[in-house]
């Protein structure tokens, strides 16, 4: 992809700060006493910023943004309703003894282990996969229901808070993962087989509507384009991006998957969508993705990224996939800030406080504690 694709990066200009510092709120707006409960001392905190002094004329503005941007939608998985301010992480925890991840190759002990500490440090839901998404030595259906289905008995029995996702393509496995006490289809390869969701709906799971632009589950990509459709959707507006065409087909597809899920019988909130970064894409479009993220969110389901030491990241930054956690956590916060709700991820620790950052900034969910310019 030529570097014209890339929006012309322009320094903004710098303006002198003449305004006046926000004015403390008067004592008639406090809402009570002194806020000894974290809810009132964040309120406080808004309502105290929220009052800003009256631009200079003649003073440049700065170039800052509107607003914050809409939340995406909420989550609703076996009863339960994650809103705006709880982001969702979901742990990778893969049967396999070949993951591009090194730390995340496991077997059935170190998968127990894995899960548990996942739920300790903040995990909401489990990933469990057991075939690799890239290429490696063929794995049937047997062997992939003999590391996922025992791992799933597990997960459900000793784990009773967690949510359950299976990571797979085939029928047969998310239909014995179901029984086995499954909440979530994780289909990364976007219907390869259609029965999949027919079989997500039969028994009241959710299921990840994904995109792979048409590629055959484990297969990498290989000269991918996606070229602005002529002439341009209706609505289409005059600052368009050559790289658009990626958006323009990932939320076509991803529209069409939610529709069929949801006549099925799958409620809008179970019904994830998710723009599967790098699968068919290459490092451009993934790139274009995370910055186009509202564009999912519009779509009205939850949206589900899975970023997590990917290819495009170590592309990005030349660095190998142990060297890769700033970069997700970098991308996963402009994601967070878009509307993203969940979050599939190899380091649970770090993007739980990375998301609950965001979503304190946001203004979706209050601080820990905040005592700061309170006492």
């Amino acid at each position: 992809m030529p570097r014209s694709g890339r929006p012309s990066a322009q320094r903004p200009r710098r303006s002198r700060r003449t305004s006046r510092p926000p004015r403390r709120a008067p004592a008639g707006d406090d809402p009570g006493p002194h806020p000894h409960t974290r809810r009132r001392a964040w309120l406080a905190g808004v309502r105290a910023l929220t009052r800003v002094s009256a631009p200079v004329p003649g003073a440049v503005p700065a170039a800052v943004p509107s607003g914050v941007p809409v939340p995406g939608a909420d989550l609703v998985l076996r009863g339960r309703t994650f809103r705006p301010g709880h982001p969702v992480v979901m742990a990778v925890v893969n049967r396999t003894p070949d993951s591009f991840y090194a730390p995340a190759r496991h077997d059935d002990r170190s998968a127990d282990a894995a899960v548990a500490r996942a739920e300790e440090e903040g995990a909401d839901l489990v990933d469990l996969g057991g075939v690799r998404a890239g290429r490696g030595p063929r794995v049937d259906v047997a062997e992939e229901l003999a590391r996922v289905l025992p791992l799933v008995e597990r997960v459900r029995a000793r784990h009773p808070d967690l949510l359950v996702s299976v990571d797979t393509w085939r029928a047969e496995v998310a239909r014995a993962a179901a029984l086995a006490g499954a909440d979530l289809v994780n289909d990364t390869w976007a219907g390869h087989d259609p029965r999949l969701v027919e079989v997500a709906a039969e028994h009241g799971l959710g299921v990840v509507c994904s995109h792979t632009g048409g590629a055959a589950p484990r297969t990498d990509p290989l000269r991918v384009q996606y070229p602005l459709p002529d002439p341009l959707p209706p609505g289409t507006g005059p600052d368009v991006d050559p790289l658009d065409g990626v958006v323009l087909d990932v939320v076509a597809t991803l529209r069409r998957a939610a529709e069929r899920a949801v006549g099925l019988g799958i409620p809008p909130g179970s019904v994830l969508v998710d723009p599967t970064h790098d699968f068919g894409k290459n490092t451009w479009h993934s790139l274009h993705l995370v910055r186009r993220t509202q564009a999912l969110v519009a779509l009205g389901h939850p949206v589900l990224v899975a970023l997590s030491r990917k290819d495009f990241v170590g592309e990005t930054l030349d660095l190998a996939p142990e060297e890769r956690l700033e970069g997700t956590l970098a991308a996963t916060s402009v994601a967070a800030w878009l509307g993203a709700r969940v979050f599939r991820t190899h380091d649970v620790r770090a993007t739980r406080r990375t998301l609950d950052m965001v979503a304190a900034i946001r203004g979706d969910s209050p601080p820990v504690r905040a005592v700061r310019g309170l006492a």
